[in-house]
């Protein structure tokens, strides 16, 4: 089941990340957290393998270094998100900018209700 959750958060991510250029930061991270009991550092650290090549490549190797990637969740998460990116991407193409920036600040609004106060 733990398997099924990992690629369905990395496809989820990579949806709104390919619909919203989001993902890491105010979707996995939370959600590695919450359901899956991670502490803060380990749940960035395991984010930023996800998308480990090229660009975070040094500060992977660093929260590696200090006990907090797991690269087993990583992978399986990144396997979602490449497909969801794509799904994502296609989806929102034919959606104008005005819904597009409505959506976003509504996603946003509720991304900061819940970290405000939960």
């Amino acid at each position: 089941m733990q398997t099924f959750f990992l690629i369905f958060l990395g496809l989820i991510t990579g949806i709104l990340g390919g619909m919203f250029g989001i993902g890491g930061g105010s979707i996995m991270i939370p959600a590695l957290v919450i359901f899956l009991g991670m502490t803060q550092h380990q749940a960035q650290g395991t984010s930023l393998a996800v998308m480990l090549l090229p660009v975070f490549v040094l500060s992977v190797l660093r929260y590696h270094q200090a006990g907090n990637v797991n690269f087993k969740v990583a992978f399986l998460i990144a396997i979602g998100f490449a497909v969801g990116a794509l799904l994502g991407a296609n989806a929102i193409q034919g959606i104008s900018d005005a819904n597009m920036k409505k959506m976003f600040g509504i996603f946003l609004m509720i991304m900061g209700i819940k970290v405000a106060f939960f």
